[in-house]
C-alpha cells in the first residue's frame, strides 16, 4: 500500500484565468493558515518493495537494489560472498524533499535561531541483517536524516555505514542525523560494543550510543522492527526496537533531546544507508511506513493593508465569476471521477458479465458499516495484496472476512480480476468460499465467509497480539493436512483448469468453526494454460511466495509449477507437526526441513514431533508417515516429489510412506531426476533433457 505520494493539486487542472483567481485566494489561505500554524500530513507506507512500482518514490544510490520485496542497501550474493559482499555501501531515499523547520514571518534570514516550527515524524521499519553462522558479521546499517539526495562520497564502506568517509567524517557541511544499528565495535570511535544503537550527527563517532540485549545480526534471517519518534515542539528523539514483529514496547533503546535545524538544513530528505567491509552481512529493508507534517510553502506574511487590498480587488470577481466557476469545477470533478472509475469499472463489470454465476455485489456503504470503518482493531491479516477485516453485514447478523485492495491504482484492478476469476467457480469444501464483492470509487473489495478460529499459524505458533494459543491437538493437525492435501488435489488435477496456488504456507491456512481447514488467499494463484506447465509473473518483482516455502528451482525459473505448489505443502506439513516455521534455527541448521532430515538419517524421526504434544498424544505411525511424505515433498528434485494425488492416498493411510532417502539430495541446476540402475547399486544423476529422451 502506498498512499499519498503523489498527491496531484486541483490547482492545477483549472484554466489559466480560474487558476490566477484561486491563486490569490490560496494564498490568503496560506498566510491563515501559517497564522494558526495548520500543519498538513504526508504518510507513506511500503509494506513491501516492488523495483517496478516504488522506481518512482524511491531513490537508489551505490550498491543498493530491490529484489525479493526488499532493498538490498548492500548485495547479497550466497555464490561468492568474498567479491560481491565486502567494502560494499549503499544509500535509499524517499525520493521527496521535506521541511524540516519554518521561518519567524518577519526574518529574512536562513537563521535557525529564527525557526518558530519544527517538523515531527514517525516511522516504523522493519530490517533484516543476518550473516553465515561461520562468518563475523559486519558492518552496519542506519536511518538516515540528510540535507542532500545523493549518493555516499567514495570510501564510505567498512565502519562508514555509507554515511561519509574518512575526509568528511564530522565536517559540519555534511548536514546529515543518523540513528545506526551497528554490528562492529570501532574502539577509536568509542562504540560501546559490537552490537548497539547510536546516534550519528555529521559523522560516524556516535554522540550517544545504546547497547541491546539482542543481536542486530543474526544467522537465522530474523528481522527486527523499530520505531523511532521525533516530536518537533519539544526537539525530542525517541527510538524503540524488538525482535520480529512484536508490538511496540514501553521503554525506549534511546532517547534525547535533539535540535534537529541546527544540523540540517531546511529542506531534507528520509533514507537508509548501510556497509560492509572485510566482514560482510546482509543489510535490508523489509517493510517502511512514515508520516510526516509538513508546512505549507515558505511564504512571507503579507502586511494587512496589503491583504485588503488584495482581498477587495478580488471581491468583485469572486461574486461575478463564483457561480460559474463552482459549477464548472463540480463539472470537471465529475468528469474526472467517472473517467478514472469507469476505465477500471469497464474492466471488472465486462469481466464480471463472462463469469458464470457471478457472486453478490455489495454496496461500499454496507461493507464500510461491516467493518466500523474498517477499524483498525478488526484487522485480521495484512498481505501483499490488500488487508482483511472481519466485519458483521448490516441486517443480516452475518460476519464475514473482507479483503481490501491496496496495491497501486493501475495494478489493484487486475490483481482483483485475477483473485476473483480464480475463486469465482472454485467449489471445494477445504477452500475458503468466497460471498461476494465490491467495487466502487476504484475501491476493490472482495468478501469471504468468516472463519471463527482464524488462520493455522496462530493455533501452531502465537495468536494475535503474540499471545499464545492452546496447544493444537494431534487429531486436528492431520485433518488440517487430509483438507489441505484434498483441496491441492482439486486444484491440480479435479479443476476444469490446473491452478498453482503459489502462496502455500500456515497463514493462508483458515480453520472453520470446527476446526476444517480452508485454504484461502488466492492473491498469487494463476490458472495454467491447457499446454503449459508452469506460470512465470512478469509484473512482480523477485519470485512469488514467502521464503522458506518457495521450491529451490523457481530462484532460477522464476516459474510456478504443480511440483512447486507440492514444495510448500511439505513445508507446511513439516510446520504443523513439528510445530515450527519452516525458517528455523535448530542445531545449526537454517531450515526445518534439513533438520528433519537429519533426524531421520540418524533413526530419531519422531524427535521432530512438536514437543508441546505428549508421546501419548498423537500416534507415533502416523507422524512418522506425515514427516516421511514431508520430506519427500521437500525433495530437492522437481520431478521426485510425489503427486497429489498420492499425498491424499498416504495421508488416508491407503498407501505406505514413500521411500526417502536417508540424506537429503543436493539440489542441482538445470533440474535432474533419479534413475535407479537395476544392473548396479549405483544412483545415475541425470539432467532433465537426458531424463526425457530415455523416456
Amino acid at each position: 500500500m502506498n498512499m499519498n505520494r503523489h498527491p496531484l493539486p486541483p490547482l492545477l487542472r483549472l484554466p489559466a484565468a480560474s487558476f490566477f483567481l484561486l491563486f490569490l485566494l490560496h494564498s490568503l489561505s496560506v498566510q491563515s493558515q501559517i497564522v494558526t500554524g495548520a500543519d498538513g500530513i504526508y504518510s507513506a507506507a511500503f509494506p513491501y518493495f516492488d523495483s517496478d512500482g516504488d522506481a518512482t518514490d524511491l531513490r537508489l544510490f551505490g550498491d543498493a537494489d530491490i529484489n525479493l520485496r526488499a532493498i538490498h542497501l548492500t548485495p547479497d550474493s550466497i555464490n561468492d560472498p568474498q567479491n560481491f559482499m565486502i567494502n560494499k555501501s549503499g544509500r535509499a531515499f524517499l525520493n521527496r524533499p521535506f521541511t524540516l523547520w519554518q521561518l519567524n514571518s518577519s526574518s529574512t534570514s536562513n537563521a535557525t535561531a529564527n525557526a518558530t516550527a519544527i517538523a515531527s515524524f514517525n516511522t516504523t521499519f522493519k530490517i533484516e541483517v543476518s550473516h553465515r553462522n561461520n562468518t563475523t558479521p559486519g558492518e552496519g546499517l542506519a536511518f538516515l536524516l540528510s540535507s542532500y539526495l545523493a549518493s555516499a562520497p567514495p570510501g564510505s564502506d567498512g565502519g562508514f555505514l555509507g554515511l561519509t568517509n574518512d575526509t568528511l567524517n564530522g565536517n559540519l557541511d555534511n548536514h546529515f542525523v543518523a540513528i545506526e544499528f551497528d554490528t562492529v565495535r570501532q574502539a577509536y570511535l568509542g562504540d560501546p560494543d559490537d552490537n548497539h544503537v547510536g546516534l550519528d550527527i555529521n559523522g560516524v563517532n556516535s554522540t550517544m550510543t545504546a547497547s541491546l540485549n539482542f543481536p542486530i545480526a543474526s544467522t537465522t534471517d530474523s528481522n527486527h522492527t523499530v520505531w523511532i519518534d521525533y516530536d518537533g515542539a519539544a526537539r525530542y528523539l525517541r527510538i524503540y526496537m524488538v525482535v520480529g514483529d512484536d508490538p511496540k514496547p514501553a521503554s525506549t533503546v534511546l532517547e534525547t533531546t535533539l535540535d534537529l535545524s541546527v544540523y540540517l538544513q531546511q529542506t531534507f530528505y528520509f533514507g537508509f544507508a548501510a556497509s560492509t567491509g572485510i566482514n560482510y552481512q546482509r543489510n535490508s529493508l523489509l517493510a517502511w511506513n512514515l508520516t510526516v507534517v509538513i508546512f505549507p510553502e515558505d511564504e512571507k506574511r503579507m502586511p494587512a493593508w496589503k491583504i485588503g487590498a488584495i482581498a477587495g480587488g478580488v471581491f468583485v470577481a469572486v461574486v461575478v465569476l463564483g457561480a460559474g466557476l463552482w459549477a464548472w469545477l463540480q463539472a470537471r470533478r465529475k468528469m474526472e471521477r467517472d473517467a478514472s472509475a469507469n476505465s477500471s469499472s469497464a474492466l471488472v463489470l465486462e469481466t464480471l458479465k463472462i463469469l458464470p454465476g457471478t457472486p453478490r455485489e455489495f454496496e461500499f456503504k454496507d461493507l464500510y458499516k461491516a467493518t466500523n470503518s474498517f477499524d483498525e482493531k478488526l484487522k485480521l491479516g495484512k498481505g501483499g495484496f490488500g488487508e482483511v477485516y472481519r466485519g458483521v453485514l448490516p441486517g443480516e447478523n452475518k460476519q464475514v472476512a473482507v479483503k481490501r485492495f491496496s496495491r497501486g491504482a493501475t495494478s489493484a484492478p487486475h490483481d482483483f480480476l485475477k483473485e476473483l476469476i480464480i475463486i469465482n467457480r472454485l467449489r471445494h469444501k477445504h477452500l475458503a468460499p468466497l460471498v461476494g464483492w465490491c467495487h466502487t470509487d476504484s475501491v476493490l473489495l472482495l468478501v469471504y465467509e468468516y472463519m471463527p478460529n482464524g488462520s493455522l499459524d496462530h493455533h501452531l505458533f502465537e495468536g494475535p497480539g503474540g499471545k499464545p494459543t492452546a496447544t493444537l491437538s494431534w487429531e486436528r493437525r492431520y485433518n488440517v493436512i487430509t483438507g489441505v492435501a484434498s483441496a491441492l488435489h482439486y486444484l491440480h488435477n479435479e479443476y476444469d483448469q490446473t491452478v498453482v496456488h503459489r502462496d502455500l504456507k500456515a497463514s493462508n491456512i483458515m480453520l472453520d468453526a470446527n476446526f476444517n481447514a480452508r485454504l484461502g488467499d488466492f492473491g498469487l494463484a494463476r490458472a495454467l494454460e491447457t499446454d503449459k506447465t508452469s506460470y512465470a509473473d512478469q509484473e512482480m518483482a523477485g519470485v512469488p511466495g514467502t521464503m522458506g516455502y518457495i521450491a529451490p528451482e523457481c530462484f532460477h525459473t522464476g516459474k510456478a509449477t504443480r511440483e512447486s505448489d507440492v514444495f510448500g505443502f511439505g513445508a507446511v506439513v513439516l510446520e504443523v507437526v513439528c510445530g515450527r516455521r519452516p525458517r528455523s534455527d535448530i542445531d545449526g541448521f537454517h531450515f526445518l526441513c534439513d533438520w528433519v532430515w537429519k533426524l531421520y538419517r540418524e533413526g530419531r524421526i519422531l524427535e521432530a514431533v512438536d514437543p508441546r504434544l505428549e508421546e501419548n498424544d498423537y500416534d507415533p505411525e502416523d507422524a512418522r508417515r506425515l514427516l516421511l511424505l514431508a520430506l519427500a515433498c521437500s525433495h530437492p528434485i522437481p520431478s521426485e516429489r510425489p503427486k497429489t494425488e498420492l499425498s491424499v492416498q498416504i495421508i488416508s493411510r491407503a498407501m505406505a510412506p514413500p521411500v526417502v532417502p536417508h540424506f537429503k539430495p543436493a539440489f542441482v541446476w538445470p533440474a535432474v531426476r533419479v534413475v535407479e540402475d537395476s544392473s548396479s547399486r549405483l544412483t545415475v544423476v541425470t539432467s532433465s533433457c537426458e531424463a526425457s529422451s530415455m523416456e
